[in-house]
């Protein structure tokens, strides 16, 4: 029997009425999301004490996305940090998606910056001990695929004076960890503080990182830094790429590369190279990156090229994208937990009695006030790389108290949105006319999107009489 369902603010407990019973008409059938190059995932780490004293080795003070602070940087002042010109520069390209850690690190986590969504980790002088486990995600990452580039400075230098400098700490991490400590990459960095200098690159033509599509490398600069001691016996593919003068073989390495596993690593003895001389307010900062003795810029993209993968040498390509584990991605994706993990309109993910859950109590419920009214509801996931599968699957409910057997008064959208809001594709668009009993499973592949940080947003937008309420229950995002 048909049924007419008030509007949404008016009802109490109300059985959801069938609207009409046609034909399930969606006004757009699924869309192909567009070709489009993965972008490497790079991860600068800020949650071991990198703003520390005069340090700001940051990429934005946006975190952990830096396209909230300007999604289209043309000039590293949009982004504020030291590092803002090693961010801008990768963003520009169009091929890099960056995010910044604040909490602990994490491998094989649901949380947005867990290791296994990234190509790459940067350690910009870490200035606290990395914990116990925070070390087995590291050394794990590394070893299943993922690039690690390490940046220390001169022995001493413990700014925030806890007792640990970044000598200390990425020794720590090379030597004491649960994985391999038997000199897992080849070298150790040495205690040493060596005031000044322009460390040479080797003669390599074939070197990605001295050759890159950055620019060719030809000297660094030390302003108070270390190098490292290299270890071809522990690990032959340990190799110094820029040595501190009078230095070369197995002392002096300014610049380092290895392997781990599957993974990359990279070693850089100071962090004065990578500051591009502006930060935060109240930091005494060096230009580095513009130093016109040396050739930094070049060196720090070109090594994070390499270590994503990007430059289509060999080895690396990220420990998110060696493996994909079988997952459902969504968090809380039956709304039992209110509005946790999901961004609603006000009153979208509700127990209301107007309309029912298709399981448990809770559901998103969007539109149906019989009047203008736009409601959203989404929530942004990362598509692991590696996984060849990736479908998105909602349970939706239609009912409406218009009458019309052709226009689509009402309409839902479910749409793919990158991190900067804009639409990468429209799924399908439902209406009034979909209107039917019970609920109806509906299924979209995400496969094109792996590699990326997304958001699935549905868009409910409602005319100015007679309702269409849009009900959704069961989401999932399954991986495999």
């Amino acid at each position: 029997m048909l049924g007419l369902t008030l509007p949404r603010h008016r009802l109490g407990a109300v059985v959801a009425g069938l609207g009409l019973v046609a034909a399930a008409v969606v006004v757009q059938a699924t869309a192909t999301p567009a070709a489009a190059a993965t972008p490497h995932r790079i991860l600068f780490d800020n949650g071991h004490a990198e703003t520390a004293g005069n340090a700001d080795w940051i990429i934005s003070t946006s975190q952990p996305d830096p396209l909230a602070q300007d999604s289209s940087p043309s000039a590293e002042t949009d982004w504020t940090g030291a590092l803002s010109s090693w961010g801008v520069a990768l963003q520009k390209t169009g091929g890099y998606s960056l995010k910044t850690a604040t909490s602990a690190l994490t491998y094989g986590g649901s949380s947005a910056t867990d290791l296994s969504n990234f190509d790459t980790l940067v350690l910009p002088e870490p200035n606290t001990l990395f914990t116990t486990a925070e070390k087995t995600a590291i050394m794990t990452f590394v070893k299943n695929g993922g690039g690690l580039f390490m940046i220390s400075d001169h022995t001493g230098a413990d700014r925030n004076n806890d007792g640990e400098d970044a000598v200390e700490i990425l020794n720590d991490l090379m030597t004491n960890n649960s994985v391999d400590s038997t000199d897992p990459f080849g070298f150790s960095i040495d205690s040493l503080s060596i005031s000044s200098d322009y460390p040479s690159a080797v003669s390599d033509s074939s070197n990605p990182v001295l050759h890159g599509s950055f620019g060719t490398v030809t000297k660094s600069l030390i302003a108070s830094g270390t190098t490292a001691t290299l270890k071809p016996a522990d690990n032959a593919n340990v190799k110094g790429l820029l040595y501190r003068t009078g230095y070369s073989g197995n002392t002096g390495a300014f610049f380092a590369t290895s392997t781990f596993g599957s993974g990359r690593v990279a070693f850089w003895g100071d962090s004065s190279p990578i500051d591009d001389g502006t930060g935060q307010s109240g930091n005494t900062l060096y230009d580095g990156w513009n130093d016109s003795g040396a050739t930094n810029a070049a060196l720090a993209l070109n090594a994070t090229e390499w270590l994503s993968g990007a430059s289509g040498s060999g080895g690396g390509g990220g420990g998110g994208g060696s493996t994909c584990t079988s997952a459902q991605l969504l968090g809380n994706n039956g709304f039992e937990s209110g509005s946790s993990t999901w961004t609603a309109s006000s009153g979208v993910i509700t127990n209301s009695s107007g309309e029912s859950a298709r399981t448990g109590s809770y559901f998103a419920w969007l539109d149906g006030y019989g009047s203008a009214h736009t409601d959203t509801l989404s929530q942004s996931v990362t598509v692991p790389s590696a996984c060849t599968t990736a479908t998105l699957s909602f349970y939706l409910h239609v009912d409406t108290a218009e009458t019309s057997t052709s226009t689509a008064y009402d309409t839902l959208k479910a749409q793919v949105l990158n991190s900067s809001g804009t639409v990468l594709s429209t799924l399908a668009t439902y209406s009034n006319l979909n209107a039917a009993s019970g609920y109806t499973q509906r299924s979209f592949s995400l496969a094109g999107y792996a590699g990326q940080t997304v958001t699935l947003k549905f868009t409910g937008t409602e005319g100015s009489t007679l309702q269409t309420s849009f009900v959704i229950d069961d989401t999932a995002l399954n991986v495999s």
